[in-house]
């Protein structure tokens, strides 16, 4: 049996402001479409499906169009909410896609249901375990803890995956949704501070894959089949150089499982471009690029461009963020003065200000002009 993992859609995500959705849209039709091609058997959405707990009308009816369309191609979809999900509201009519087959993870109260689908092997049990915190474990699960006060995720994940009899002996999936320690992390994901909602993988020793989300970066922890798929597209530059992909599982006997990936074309790539503002806005550099992309540009120039963000976005027009890489950026350097600030003129204290949000002294054409400044000040 073939299946699909796929995580952290994020649907209806701003980033810097811009509207993911079209992209959204572009990039859930290439999925569709891998899904089909690679015979698929079924989808696992580990995730935070939207970016809000509660999404825009928008952003629900892309993923309902999403899942119609999986539902009349025939394939099966196995989907739990993230911690940026509202499982309550992920959840609801769970039990009359059911007869599409499509499966939600219900709000966690304690059980994990187990889902059995067959290839020529034989069984295979699916998992669906939801974001869960330590606090939701100790709130359902009270009366079972024993005074064990369960103050960890890893304590959390641990109970909550004992509980669930998990058959050794048989082939197993879980779909979860949590930070296992190793992973590597990307500016666009949330993060608790000293890693107290890391979980070690051997706590899943017991499946033979896990299809996890949360992390952004396609990669696997522990093992091979411990795998983050990563988002489907870009949400931060720390992502820029990353080839974005979904992972293809294939099933065979216990023990036997195949994994590849598949590499998305998003319809706005993101990058980062540096340079003085003479070398970006020069012909010869941008005319072999997409200059629809998502960009962010570092300008080397020492003084700042004035308007800079208008002027660029006339020939990149998705330009999202524009920084300024020089000796005023690199240092936080402290101005030692020798004289007390009363003993200084207007000039002096002007220009000691200005080299210390500058990190270098006025011009002597800035000296020029306050000079001129001040002097026009006094006559008034």
């Amino acid at each position: 049996m073939k299946f699909l993992h796929i995580s952290d859609l994020h649907i209806g995500k701003r980033v810097n402001e811009f509207s993911m959705l079209e992209d959204q849209k572009y990039i859930l039709e290439q999925i569709l479409s891998i899904t089909v091609e690679e015979q698929a058997d079924a989808v696992l959405i580990a995730g935070d499906i939207y970016d809000k707990p509660i999404p825009s009308a928008e952003a629900v009816r892309l993923f309902d169009h999403f899942l119609t369309a999986l539902a009349k191609e025939g394939k099966k979809v196995f989907l739990i909410s993230g911690n940026h999900d509202s499982p309550e509201r992920l959840a609801f009519g769970g039990r009359i896609m059911r007869g599409q087959g499509v499966y939600v993870s219900p709000v966690y109260d304690g059980t994990v249901e187990k889902i059995s689908v067959t290839d020529a092997y034989g069984e295979i049990f699916l998992y669906l375990l939801p974001f869960i915190k330590p606090a939701l474990v100790r709130h359902i699960l009270q009366n079972e803890l024993e005074g064990s006060l369960l103050e960890s995720y890893q304590e959390a994940v641990t109970f909550v995956l004992e509980r669930m009899e998990v058959d050794r002996s048989k082939r197993n999936i879980l779909v979860a949704h949590q930070f296992v320690t190793g992973a590597g992390r990307c500016e666009s994901e949330e993060v608790i501070i000293g890693g107290l909602d890391n979980v070690d993988a051997a706590v899943f020793d017991a499946f033979d894959y896990v299809a996890l989300g949360h992390i952004h970066s396609p990669q696997s922890v522990g093992r091979e089949t411990i795998r983050y798929c990563g988002t489907p597209l870009k949400y931060s530059f720390s992502e820029a150089s990353q080839t974005k992909s979904v992972t293809v599982i294939s099933f065979y006997e216990k023990g036997n499982i195949e994994l590849s990936t598949v590499p998305l074309q998003p319809r706005h790539d993101m990058r980062v471009l540096c340079g003085t503002y003479l070398e970006v806005t020069a012909r010869s550099f941008y005319q072999a690029m997409d200059t629809e992309d998502y960009v962010k540009i570092v300008l080397t120039d020492e003084e700042d461009i004035p308007d800079g963000m208008q002027k660029l976005r006339i020939i990149y027009p998705n330009l999202m963020r524009l920084e300024y890489d020089n000796s005023r950026t690199r240092k936080n350097q402290e101005i030692e003065t020798a004289n007390p600030a009363e003993n200084k003129s207007a000039l002096e204290l002007f220009a000691d200000f200005y080299e210390l949000q500058n990190n270098r002294p006025m011009s002597a054409v800035q000296r020029d002009y306050m000079v001129h400044l001040l002097e026009n000040m006094r006559e008034d």
